[in-house]
């Protein structure tokens, strides 16, 4: 079907030479101003149409784009649905372990859907939120598969210049990167492989060339994802405390047996990691809080 579509039908008008810097993403002042479309509305209109019951969510919450966190709880802790949670294009499984619930949702692919979520779940109760993502490797710092703490996320995607003006980077808050560094070093004697470090956050994953990653490399940057970027622009905007981990699973499909992730599909090791961070978030959650604004 495809070969008999006559070719000037798919053809792309030719792009200027230059950017245009009046363009929406670009153009935009208004960072500051609040929204007329609120998280609150959406949630209450949610829950009034499902007959959802009242109450928050578990204060330490994961986003689990690949769904092996969700799997993995479900089957080790009896993870069950949460009723407070009203998201219209989502569910949240929760748990509980050291006297802590936490929630878990699976699925949220890509940075505008992450921080779709992320409104909703501050907006519920959230006190700490963890996004727990695959990423390929741009840097070589040994063989996956391997966890980066994202100091700093390239802006390479368009959520996050709805919420910071034009940058190249975001930033985790530096006293909220400092207590997840602390915390995580103990995994480091445990021989987990982690490194702290920059990432890649584009919207286009098959637009990966070898150019732009070639130029990622010279910056310095260690692994491209999804989500990071756009999560941490919330974050700093909303002085929200997030937390996002990059666990590095491939070599961008580039060599044989690419793509995998260890033990229960790297499940154990993420919920390592995810409980020494809502450990250290819990010993100082008011400084967290602080670290985050």
């Amino acid at each position: 079907m495809n070969e008999l579509l006559d070719d000037t039908l798919l053809r792309a008008p030719h792009a200027p030479a230059s950017p245009d810097p009046t363009v929406p993403l670009i153009a935009r002042t208004d960072h500051a101003a609040p929204s007329v479309f609120r998280p609150e509305a959406l949630l209450r209109a949610a829950r009034r149409q499902k007959a959802l019951p009242g109450g928050d969510v578990p204060p330490v919450c994961v986003l689990d784009p690949d769904g092996d966190l969700v799997a993995y709880v479900r089957k080790r802790f009896g993870a069950t649905p949460c009723p407070q949670w009203a998201c219209y294009h989502t569910q949240m499984w929760t748990w509980s372990a050291d006297a802590l619930r936490y929630g878990v949702i699976g699925h949220v692919v890509g940075g505008s859907f992450a921080v779709l979520v992320a409104e909703q779940l501050f907006a519920s109760g959230c006190g700490f939120l963890i996004n727990l993502t695959s990423a390929g490797q741009i840097t070589d710092v040994g063989p996956p598969p391997y966890y980066i703490l994202v100091a700093r996320a390239l802006r390479d995607e368009g959520t996050s210049y709805h919420y910071l003006p034009p940058a190249d980077y975001v930033a985790a808050a530096p006293g909220l990167l400092a207590l997840a560094t602390e915390a995580l070093a103990e995994m480091r004697q445990l021989h987990v492989g982690l490194h702290v470090g920059d990432t890649w956050t584009t919207d286009a994953p098959f637009r990966e060339t070898e150019e732009s990653i070639a130029q990622r490399r010279r910056a310095g940057i260690l692994a491209v994802e999804m989500e990071a970027a756009s999560l941490y622009a919330f974050a700093a905007a909303r002085r929200r405390p997030v937390i996002c981990l990059a666990h590095v699973s491939n070599q961008l499909g580039c060599v044989d047996g690419d793509f995998e992730k260890g033990d229960h599909n790297g499940a154990a090791g993420s919920l390592a990691l995810v409980t020494a961070l809502a450990a250290a978030w819990r010993r100082g959650a008011p400084a967290a809080a602080r670290a985050a604004t």
